[in-house]
């Protein structure tokens, strides 16, 4: 439901002697009555039944699924970013009021259809390409690699256990670089110097890792 008033009620949980997915079970709650409302813009305060504080401005409430839609702050602490989060309020042990809006909501943005079609698309594109590479017995090492170049190159396709980019470059296994065939000439050295970084990127990320267990492992000696 989207506009001025939401209504809500307060959600209570209990515990079950039988421990399930979530250990809780929810209580069903009888439907809300008069007054019992908060607005769209309203910020509030949500304890989940695993005991995780939310906290957001209110975009959106379905009464029907009790699904509740809040904007909060970034997790990534870019402030010019935000988290969009649903809530089954089901789920929920306590929703609390920080600030409630009285006047009304300025009109939503208007979605662009096409480029959120096109972005499904793509999204949906790029799984069956994963699943495919799977089933298709590709290394791990091989389907890092194809994110890699696919970042750049939207070009680019599995044929078995290879990969073709721009057709014009084959990847055969195990992807170095000495392993990329195609004609000489630019395309086939753009993909050559990709494939390059991608193993020092990866080499570099292990040694680092290495060194920070070994630093792990050191302190842990000394403290013990």
């Amino acid at each position: 439901m989207w506009g001025g008033k939401i209504k809500m009620k307060p959600w209570k949980l209990c515990s079950s002697g039988r421990e399930g997915r979530s250990g809780f079970l929810a209580e069903k709650m009888a439907a809300p009555g008069p007054g019992e409302y908060f607005s769209v813009g309203s910020h509030v305060s949500c304890l989940t039944c695993l005991g995780q504080r939310l906290q957001g401005e209110v975009v959106a409430f379905d009464y029907q699924s009790k699904m509740l839609t809040l904007k909060c702050a970034s997790s990534s602490g870019k402030p010019n970013l935000n988290d969009v989060i649903l809530i089954n309020l089901a789920y929920v042990s306590d929703v609390d009021i920080i600030n409630d809006r009285t006047e009304t909501p300025p009109p939503l943005a208007s979605l662009n259809v096409s480029k959120l079609a096109n972005r499904a698309r793509t999204e949906k594109e790029d799984k069956l390409s994963q699943a495919y590479a799977i089933s298709a017995g590709v290394s791990v090492e091989g389907q890092q690699l194809f994110q890699t170049i696919h970042k750049t190159i939207k070009d680019c396709k599995w044929q078995e256990k290879n990969i073709i980019v721009m057709d014009d470059v084959v990847i055969s296994p195990p992807y170095q670089v000495e392993n990329c065939k195609g004609k000489e000439g630019s395309a086939l050295s753009h993909v050559r110097k990709i494939v390059e970084k991608h193993f020092r990127d990866v080499e570099s990320q292990k040694s680092m890792q290495r060194s920070q267990a070994q630093q792990t492992q050191k302190d842990s000696t000394l403290s013990s």
